[in-house]
């Protein structure tokens, strides 16, 4: 029997209600005293309440919240990252020149094309762990995750999962750089260019070129915008790529309808480019923002509220020792050729 409009909206209400109290509590814990000094995102503190609550034998008592979640995971996470594009420039983009944007394309190709080909051929991983947890360590961390999923529809163990990977190794990339840096003979500038194209998530580049100076701050955030700036290709092409696997399991499902365009990496685009032209009042601009921010960890809190433990740990730690694995790859690789391109 078909639900009626006026209870179907009631219903998804009461699912966006619990996500914005999921989310109104990862955003109390990242701000807490000893906890906002980490780095640690919002939306990571959303996705582990997800999670718990979700897990625990009260959530089968709201089986009523299922359409206000996909609502979350569809359109709160697509819109959040339209806005998200709010957060760069064209013109920060050009401003360390076109090496820089070979170095970024180096290192989200390399980490990509090693990370899905370890993953799925050496560790045994599926094909949405290996791809989400490559993602994730080559261009900026959950939000890569994020929209990856939305792109490929995958499995919400596997992307919680891989948001889990790209939290531990980025939190320890925030305390291994500035250590890193005194022995890697580069410049204080060259450094931040160094950690921009190799740390995970754009807050976790902030605290580890923070750690080490201004002028490495301000190279690492640009380059690492650069990074969050590639996400849009990357989907186009991953959407392509992962139509044409599905395609070759399956001949008689998938045919030219089902093209994969993720429309929204087009709205991030012209975000970027409404940035970069127009100038908002401070005010409406942070608010913006902050909507991004909101919608994004709404998004995580539907995703880590549909996740069950028992799916988590039927993946092993074989996506962890992936993780670990590119991120050695970043640590090392990028300390390497970041030099050597740049010079």
């Amino acid at each position: 029997m078909a639900v009626p409009p006026i209870i179907g909206e009631c219903l998804m209400w009461q699912g966006l209600i619990l996500c914005a109290g999921l989310t109104l509590g990862g955003f109390t814990l990242a701000h807490l005293p000893g906890i906002r000094e980490s780095g640690i995102s919002p939306l990571v503190f959303s996705l582990l309440l997800g999670l718990v609550i979700g897990n625990l034998p009260v959530s089968g008592r709201l089986p009523q919240a299922g359409r206000g979640l996909q609502f979350a995971t569809r359109w709160l996470l697509r819109g959040g990252i339209v806005l998200f594009g709010l957060s760069l420039t064209l013109q920060q983009i050009l401003g360390l020149g076109p090496k820089v944007i070979m170095l970024d394309a180096l290192v989200i190709c390399t980490i990509l094309t090693a990370g899905y080909w370890i993953g799925t051929r050496l560790l045994g991983l599926d094909r949405e762990t290996a791809l989400l947890t490559s993602a994730g360590s080559a261009i900026c961390g959950a939000a890569a995750v994020l929209a990856t999923e939305t792109t490929i529809r995958s499995k919400p163990a596997a992307t919680s999962m891989a948001v889990a990977t790209v939290v531990l190794f980025g939190s320890l990339a925030m305390l291994v750089y500035p250590l890193l840096y005194p022995l890697t003979g580069m410049d204080e500038g060259l450094f931040g260019i160094y950690i921009g194209a190799t740390v995970h998530e754009v807050a976790q580049v902030v605290a580890a070129g923070d750690a080490v100076g201004p002028q490495a701050l301000a190279n690492a955030v640009i380059v690492k915008l650069v990074r969050v700036m590639l996400l849009v290709p990357f989907l186009l092409v991953v959407g392509q790529w992962w139509l044409r696997h599905r395609q070759a399991e399956d001949d008689s499902e998938v045919g030219r309808g089902g093209l994969v365009i993720p429309w929204f990496a087009f709205g991030f685009l012209a975000m970027v480019i409404f940035n970069s032209i127009v100038v908002l009042p401070a005010a409406l601009h942070q608010s913006l923002v902050m909507g991004g921010q909101i919608a994004l960890a709404m998004a995580m809190a539907a995703l880590g509220f549909e996740t069950r433990l028992e799916k988590l740990k039927a993946l092993g730690v074989r996506p962890m020792l992936l993780a670990l694995i590119l991120f050695l790859l970043l640590l090392i690789g990028g300390g390497w050729v970041t030099p050597w391109l740049m010079h």
